[in-house]
């Protein structure tokens, strides 16, 4: 955790900035540490340990604004790059809509940066070799030598993936990587502002690649989670491995419009381009399609998301945003109509409106028609079309919401996976996708920052 004597740093860095001639100043101090254990084909690869600490300066001088960085934290090093940093900041062009946030909206309730409980005081207990035999354990490579989870039966337990009758293939590689860390930061500036935040994380992702009749085939699947309890990696391995066994065979299915279900794990892809397009910063520049859409119906009524950035226990929960702003649940888009832009202190001057959070900070896709919907569940309610589980590469234009993606997935029939596909462009503009929203399930993966479910558009165009 910050302690007493951090906290005392960053006081005092404000203070030499104000000595330096700085009117207004605000201090972030970050602190991060991470221990990785990565694995080849069932052997230890690479065993890493990194920390960071660093201090953040924003300043105001006379007029003008700076923002500088150093990891440099000795007080007499500190001193001299906060006068060179105030000298630099005279120099340059002054900017009238720089400044601190209104104390009124900013964050009071951080104060021992726990209070979501996203700390796991565990990862203090662990070793090098409890990390090694983490990696070890998950690894389907080396279960499948010690006869404990042979590779047939890691590609049957996952019938969520796909179906296939096709099992002769030989898994050819696999990589793994074991991490667990812990990030610390600490924000005041010399309004009074003091909030704090502090997060674990414990994670485990890998890739498997398998081989049959001469083609490979690719299967990734990831966990984490803030608390070391709830991560279980084992089932990392099995699900990638099943991703990977259920390719084989894929080409493109025919041209043409089908309904297009978005897995929840590739979802986001679907929502972050709205979220940039309400950015204070898009809007501003005139780098928007959702431009002059506050307030008005955009979208259908069956899409809700709130910004939930406040539930305990779970990764990604803050209680504040980068200036030091209080974050708390609120509507982005209730019911089809725009609700909120993402507008931070600068913004909200240079562009003449009421300043907000400088971004979504967990934003949750509400369920639609009806709560309780998995992927499966849409699949039977769309009856046929194409299942898009990943995304290879793509582009989107920010002025005019137009897309192009390619992707893999799967066929369906009536509800039920028929074949893979991949080698295929989904194509369209986001405002038209939207327009067709058919289903959002209730199945949003909580280790993920953006609270995406299973999303289903009727009428997508895909080419093969």
């Amino acid at each position: 955790m910050i302690t007493e004597k951090e906290l005392q740093f960053v006081r005092e860095a404000l203070a030499l900035a104000r000595q330096a001639g700085a009117q207004k100043a605000r201090a972030t101090l970050s602190k991060s540490e991470e221990d990785l254990v990565a694995t080849l084909d069932g052997e230890v690869d690479r065993v890493t340990h990194c920390a960071d600490r660093s201090l953040s300066l924003a300043l105001f001088v006379d007029g003008r604004f700076g923002s500088y960085s150093t990891n440099k934290l000795e007080r007499t090093a500190l001193e001299g790059f906060i006068r060179r940093a105030v000298a630099a900041t005279r120099m340059v062009a002054g900017d009238p809509c720089r400044d601190l946030p209104d104390p009124a909206r900013c964050c009071r309730d951080a104060v021992t940066g726990d209070e979501l409980g996203l700390v796991d005081p565990s990862r203090d207990t662990l070793t090098p070799a409890d990390r090694q035999q983490v990696a070890l354990d998950a690894s389907v490579f080396a279960a499948s030598f010690r006869g404990s989870q042979p590779p047939g039966e890691a590609a049957a337990v996952s019938t969520a993936q796909a179906k296939t009758e096709n099992t002769d293939y030989q898994i050819i590689s696999e990589e793994g990587e074991y991490s667990d860390s812990i990030y610390e930061t600490v924000v005041m500036d010399t309004n009074g502002l003091c909030c704090a935040h502090s997060e674990t994380s414990f994670d485990y992702g890998v890739e498997i690649t398998v081989e049959s009749d001469g083609e490979k085939y690719s299967g990734y699947w990831w966990e984490a989670s803030s608390h070391r309890s709830e991560l279980d990696a084992a089932a990392c391995g099995r699900a990638a491995l099943a991703r990977a066994v259920a390719q084989i065979g894929s080409e493109p299915a025919p041209s043409g419009r089908y309904t297009a279900v978005i897995d929840a794990e590739m979802a986001s892809k679907m929502v972050s381009p709205l979220l940039r397009a309400l950015s204070g910063y898009s809007i501003q520049q005139n780098n928007s399609f959702l431009m002059d859409s506050l307030g008005q119906q955009r979208f259908p009524e069956g899409l809700t998301i709130l910004d939930v950035p406040r539930i305990p226990g779970q990764t990604c929960s803050k209680y504040f945003d980068s200036e030091g702003v209080a974050t708390a649940e609120a509507p982005i888009i209730e019911r089809g109509v725009v609700r909120e832009y993402f507008i931070n202190t600068y913004m909200a001057h240079k562009m003449g409106m009421a300043p907000t959070i400088e971004d979504a900070t967990r934003p949750k896709v509400l369920p639609w028609p009806e709560a309780g919907l998995d992927r499966d569940a849409i699949l039977r309610r769309c009856g046929s079309g194409i299942l898009v589980t990943d995304f290879n590469g793509g582009n989107s234009n920010p002025v005019t919401g137009d897309f192009s993606y390619g992707i893999e997935g799967y066929l369906f029939e009536e509800g039920r996976i028929v074949r893979p596909v991949s080698g295929m462009l989904m194509t369209g503009n986001f405002l038209e996708l939207w327009s067709r929203l058919v289903a959002a399930g209730d199945d949003a993966r909580p280790c993920q920052t953006k609270l995406v479910p299973t999303l289903a558009f009727a009428e997508v165009d895909f080419s093969g």
